[in-house]
């Protein structure tokens, strides 16, 4: 068991808001024990230059955290990105991508932006399994004006951390634990089970190929839960 009582292969409480903002053409909001992020997608009808002419659209995704997400005031990012921040925003957009079929929709951008309101440890993961519900949704209603005629998601994705703390696999770590972690991982998979990025790194000693697997295998047991909780989140949107 752990600090909050959770078993090592347990996921934080977890609650997905879907059309979370009116303005926006998909928005979600994701908690994932105390971590909260606002998602939300904007669809502008134009896409990078390295893909005008072509009839292809483009997902993209920006991301970033609110002074006082965090227990400490942390400074706005005025003018350039830290190195975290845009390695944080390529993972997103990545992901999403991965499972979006960019021809179907035309020369436009999918701007996805993620905006962390309450930081407590797995932030980017968060962001990625609420950005896929707020991208759902714009797709959707693009269906529903009848201006695409198939929905450009082939699949769902999400993302879920994992690490080794005091010797132990565990799950979901909070930021108390991430702080702590040997070895720490963040992992993105698809609904079928296909990885899309793996991020793994030995804070201390070096790690085993099997602890490697170990730590996959019980990330791809929490993506589950979290499909899971898409899956809920965009019944309950379309009862709506």
């Amino acid at each position: 068991m752990r600090k909050d009582g959770r078993p090592l292969g347990g996921l934080r409480a977890v609650q997905i808001t879907p059309d979370y903002l009116p303005h926006a053409e998909g928005s979600a909001l994701i908690e994932i024990g105390d971590t909260r992020v606002l998602c939300t997608v904007s669809v502008e009808n134009r896409t990078p230059p390295f893909l005008r002419g072509t009839g292809t659209g483009w997902v993209t995704a920006e991301y970033g955290m609110l002074p006082r997400s965090t227990s400490e005031r942390m400074s706005r990012e005025h003018i350039r990105n830290s190195g975290r921040t845009h390695e944080i925003q390529r993972l997103i957009g990545r992901s999403l991508r991965s499972v979006t079929d960019l021809s179907i929709f035309g020369e436009r951008t999918f701007a996805v932006d993620c905006d962390v309101i309450r930081a407590d440890g797995g932030t980017r993961t968060a962001a990625i399994t609420g950005a896929y519900v707020a991208l759902w949704q714009a797709f959707d209603k693009l269906m529903t004006k009848q201006e695409i005629d198939a929905h450009p998601l082939r699949e769902a994705v999400a993302a879920v951390s994992v690490g080794i703390v005091d010797g132990a696999p565990m799950l979901d770590l909070c930021y108390e634990e991430d702080s702590q972690a040997e070895v720490d991982f963040n992992v993105v998979m698809t609904e079928s089970g296909l990885l899309v990025e793996v991020q793994g790194t030995a804070e201390g000693k070096p790690f085993s190929r099997a602890k490697m697997d170990e730590l996959i295998d019980l990330a791809a047991d929490g993506i589950g839960e979290l499909l899971k909780f898409q899956r809920l989140a965009l019944e309950r949107l379309s009862v709506a």
